[in-house]
């Protein structure tokens, strides 16, 4: 393994499940498990000094969502990269925040514009101080934070598990030039089409935006030695 838990704490008056599950899920999004490696549990087990039972059930929650394999004669691995989930995640995701942003233009005010706007500035230094990882977590918080205005709480959860074949793709790609600019931009247009109250102008605005970063994606894809 080339990732250290042992950092890590675990709450033990907490599910140890609950809390290993999103460690483990990380660890596959962000490729420090990488597609068709081998998934020790283990080894996991003992850097967090816990029993294998709550890992296995972590992993076996992580095998539901299609991001692990369990291959016969061959143990647990991280699921490959696979063309076709991804094109699947990014049709339910964009179905689903099509209509988070439509319903979050409903229910705009002043402050929900000024936290967007917070989170957009923070997405901004991270680019420009190069630090992708935490630009990925600040893209996810304002698309989170729009789920949240719409008011349909158990909506981000499911965004959450249906783009993680996506994120996968997001970690590892390296950005290309002027794509993380056009990002941005696109969120600002996303937060002048919510403040115009207007549902259709708002989903309208998250289409061309997931459509143009999945653009993205496929280019990489399509180009040598991702998959």
């Amino acid at each position: 393994m080339t990732f250290d838990l042992s950092s890590l704490r675990i709450d033990r008056s907490r599910p140890l499940r609950e809390q290993i599950y999103p460690m483990v899920r990380s660890l596959i999004l962000s490729g420090a498990i990488g597609p068709g490696e081998v998934i020790d549990e283990k080894a996991i087990a003992a850097q967090l000094s816990v029993s294998r039972t709550p890992v296995r059930e972590a992993v076996k929650r992580l095998s539901d969502e299609h991001l692990v394999e369990v291959i016969a004669q061959s143990g647990t691995r991280a699921a490959r990269v696979d063309r076709k989930a991804i094109e699947e995640s990014f049709l339910i995701r964009r179905a689903l925040e099509m209509e988070s942003a439509a319903q979050a233009a409903r229910l705009m005010r002043q402050e929900h514009a000024d936290r967007l706007h917070d989170i957009l500035a923070r997405h901004a230094r991270a680019i420009d101080r190069r630090q992708f990882a935490d630009a990925i977590i600040r893209d996810d918080e304002f698309h989170r934070a729009i789920s949240e205005i719409s008011d349909l709480p158990r909506l981000w959860s499911t965004i959450e598990i249906s783009k993680a074949q996506l994120d996968r793709c997001r970690h590892m790609m390296v950005p290309r030039a002027g794509q993380a600019e056009a990002t941005l931009e696109q969120h600002r247009e996303i937060i002048r089409a919510l403040n115009s109250g207007d549902p259709e102008k708002a989903a309208v605005a998250m289409k061309a935006h997931l459509d143009a970063a999945y653009r993205s994606t496929v280019a990489v894809l399509d180009g040598p030695g991702l998959i």
